[in-house]
């Protein structure tokens, strides 16, 4: 991938390296440590407390977003929910934003989410009085949201930048959804792509979470090296036309968030992040979902950051003391000790040099086909050009069929046609733009048209 990457970056380009370089470790603990002081961020527990509960937790969120500076718009956004299994009496909740706006007219429009929940619990999904300090679950996401707010506050981005603190995720994505659907703050953008973190600090279970388990050999160490990107492939969709049609395309492996996920590979590649993404082609963990999945039931780009090996005896755990098998006495429960502060440092550089290459892209290109008007053993493409006035030309992507990724690209220059000598049987296409800094939209996979 990183030869497909280099064709297009030029040297004196800004990049993201100053922006990673400003990540402070002792921030996001420090964010996760605060967070987890009080006590229980359960969505139906204390509000008017000062020191405990999720209001507390809330008005805290609040104010550390808005000490970045004035280059952040902050926005606690309340609003309602019905009644519900996990929710009985209803409940008044509120999502806390911080908008970056975007610097150039024609890309401040196109806005791009990193996303936290910031509310937590224990075994009990009920039990909103017990301590649940939610440190990796999700303090740690919580965190890298807040640190890409604090580094991008002065480093305005040619597109807008929104970070969003959930509440309600755990019991049933209720701040994601009430975001992907009726949003105040988010209208008037245009959401592109939302990177979700959610159990993104404790790389490695402790030795009782895995007794009895076999674990592949070197993996333990690649964990701290390594997080799961999780992506839809086919879109969610009531259309069984446009369902068709995506099956007649075979293009089961290219929604817009599979195309985000592997763009965020690329990036990684490029800026040679400590932590680099493990790709898993699900939209979520098995049979579980997050607070990004809202967004893909819009049609939304989004995909959901998580640790390789999650922690069951700290996550939605009681806090508390077990004894294991080998006789030790440990603690369980999802606190703040566990975090690993350098992994959740690396895994915010990786958000923040994604969200730098993503905003500082041109929009992709729009209407992306293969021209069918004819038989014919090459391949023709159109696409509508991107708006950005700093707009320097397009790329042809194309891979083999039972390619994950692509493998290969050409340069069409300023044209939005291009015939390339291959098959359009043999192979899958995609066209992606790139600006005069060498900064490069997600490719965007190639339908049909006759013209």
């Amino acid at each position: 991938m990183l030869a497909l990457l280099a064709c297009v970056f030029v040297m004196g380009a800004p990049t993201a390296g100053e922006a990673m370089k400003a990540v402070e470790p002792a921030r996001v603990r420090g964010t996760v440590e605060r967070l987890a002081s009080f006590g229980t961020r359960h969505t139906l527990s204390e509000t008017e407390s000062e020191v405990r509960g999720i209001g507390a937790a809330r008005r805290w969120l609040d104010a550390e977003l808005r000490s970045y500076g004035g280059g952040v718009r902050v926005v606690s956004e309340a609003f309602d929910v019905p009644r519900s299994a996990r929710v009985p009496e209803g409940a008044h909740l509120v999502n806390v934003y911080a908008v970056i706006e975007g610097t150039d007219q024609a890309a401040r429009k196109r806005a791009y989410l990193v996303v936290g929940h910031y509310d937590s619990r224990v075994a009990g999904t009920m039990d909103a009085a017990s301590d649940a300090p939610g440190a990796n679950d999700d303090a740690s996401g919580t965190a890298v949201a807040l640190e890409v707010a604090r580094v991008l506050a002065d480093r305005p981005l040619e597109a807008t930048v929104i970070v969003l603190c959930t509440a309600g995720e755990e019991q049933g994505l209720l701040g994601a959804k009430h975001a992907a659907e009726a949003s105040e703050v988010l209208r008037g953008y245009e959401v592109m792509g939302v990177l979700s973190n959610d159990i993104v600090g404790d790389p490695v279970p402790a030795p009782a979470a895995r007794e009895g388990a076999v674990v592949p050999r070197h993996a333990l160490a690649d964990a701290r090296t390594r997080v799961r990107v999780f992506s839809e492939g086919m879109g969610r969709t009531g259309d069984v036309a446009a369902l068709a049609r995506v099956r007649q395309l075979a293009g089961e492996s290219d929604s817009p968030s599979r195309g985000l996920a592997r763009f965020i590979a690329g990036v990684a590649e490029k800026e040679v992040t400590v932590v680099q993404p493990l790709l898993v082609f699900r939209p979520d963990r098995f049979l579980r979902g997050g607070d990004h999945l809202p967004f893909n039931e819009r049609g939304i780009a989004a995909v959901r950051f998580t640790t390789v090996y999650e922690d069951y005896s700290r996550q939605h755990a009681d806090v508390g003391e077990e004894v294991g098998a080998d006789g030790v006495t440990r603690k369980v429960g999802d606190l703040a000790e566990f975090v690993d502060a350098e992994y959740l440092a690396e895994v915010t550089r990786l958000n923040v040099a994604a969200v730098v290459h993503l905003a500082s892209a041109p929009s992709v290109p729009r209407d992306v086909r293969v021209v069918t008007a004819g038989l014919a053993t090459d391949t023709t493409l159109r696409w509508s050009a991107s708006p950005e006035g700093d707009v320097a030309g397009y790329e042809v992507v194309w891979r083999e069929t039972t390619a994950a990724d692509w493998e290969h690209s050409t340069d069409a220059g300023m044209a939005t046609e291009v015939t390339i000598a291959l098959s359009k049987d043999n192979y899958l296409f995609g066209v992606r733009a790139y600006d005069r800094d060498g900064f490069r939209s997600p490719a965007v996979f190639a339908g049909a048209a006759e013209r």
